[in-house]
């Protein structure tokens, strides 16, 4: 029996010294700086991530060296399951102990997603949906409910948004966004038609705003933009058709395989501006600033075509001899 004893305080003891070894390094683990980055570093937790995984992600970054200390810690600190979505900067060097209650706390710094000049609205949405940090509570709304929600009065969501980055709290949920992306064109539109040339053959703000938007599908420059503009509003001043690629590429939708045909040119849909005079009934696009304020504010020019000149710039013409000519020169070399 007496051996038997002894054998019971020898496992005691070998435990209690594990422990104790155990606690030693966790604390020696938990209070040594580890270096992260020159510069520091950010790093991307998703939602729903385990502190398995994110261990294992501190490891494969370079952040630390081998993963069960920071899960150890994580379990017998409690903050295994409370550790939270979001971007965090760390800096050049951080104790583990440290780096967990970051993540713990959720001292995210701001999430941000970015809408780019002359996006449709699907392409808006489509980046909503695959962004990490957003909670998708609009993803399955349909247009007209869309419209509905935003108290919007016109036919389709198109063109309404903004495109501009926008920051956020991690979790925020995309309709907030696109509340947000809606309420800065509303504003910006609003604006700039208060102060429009007065000669403009618009009848509304909306009408301008599909104008921006063939603007911005039209040109990459924006030295040119007031031009472009010009171009389409002496058109429509004339009663001329626009005969502008970019909406009949709209109508096309998803039948569009990059190559615009003449077949194309010539099918009526509501946005062939070659078959149907006049703006098509919406915007094709998420016109920027410059967009903007180009169709509230035209180039003063007699121009009525241009034509790519190859190099990103175009040729302006104020006949159709001209731009014939010009045709000529940059599209067919000079035959």
């Amino acid at each position: 029996m007496s051996g038997l004893v002894r054998l019971i305080k020898a496992g005691i003891l070998i435990g209690t010294l594990a422990i104790v070894a155990l606690a030693g390094w966790l604390v020696y683990f938990a209070v040594t700086p580890v270096t992260v980055a020159e510069g520091g570093r950010e790093i991307l937790i998703q939602k729903g991530r385990s502190l398995n995984w994110i261990s294992g992600e501190l490891v494969r970054t370079g952040v630390l060296q081998e993963p069960w200390s920071f899960r150890v810690m994580g379990r017998l600190l409690g903050r295994a399951e409370g550790i939270q979505a979001g971007v965090y900067r760390l800096p050049e060097r951080i104790t583990p102990y440290r780096l967990l209650e970051m993540l713990a706390n959720g001292e995210v710094i701001e999430a941000q997603i970015t809408f780019i000049e002359g996006w449709t609205f699907s392409q808006m949405r489509l980046a909503l949906a695959q962004h990490p940090l957003v909670t998708h509570e609009a993803v399955n709304l349909d247009d007209a409910e869309v419209l509905r929600r935003l108290g919007a009065k016109a036919p389709s969501p198109e063109g309404l948004f903004f495109p501009d980055t926008y920051f956020f709290s991690p979790g925020s949920s995309d309709w907030r966004i696109l509340e947000r992306a809606y309420s800065t064109m509303q504003s910006k539109l609003n604006a700039l038609w208060s102060t429009r040339r007065p000669d403009l053959p618009y009848t509304s703000a909306y009408q301008a705003l599909i104008m921006a938007s063939i603007v911005e599908k039209e040109t990459g420059l924006e030295s040119e933009r007031a031009m472009v503009a010009a171009v389409f509003v002496n058109r429509l001043k004339r009663g001329m058709r626009l005969q502008t690629d970019p909406t009949v590429i709209y109508g096309l939708g998803s039948g569009f395989d990059g190559n615009l045909r003449k077949r194309d040119l010539e099918t009526d849909t509501p946005y062939n501006t070659y078959t149907r005079a006049g703006l098509p009934p919406t915007p094709i696009s998420m016109p920027g600033q410059a967009a903007l304020e180009a169709a509230m504010q035209p180039a003063a020019s007699n121009a009525l075509y241009f034509v790519a000149r190859g190099d990103g710039s175009s040729h302006f013409s104020t006949s159709l001899q001209e731009h014939n000519a010009a045709v000529r020169r940059y599209q067919l070399g000079g035959r």
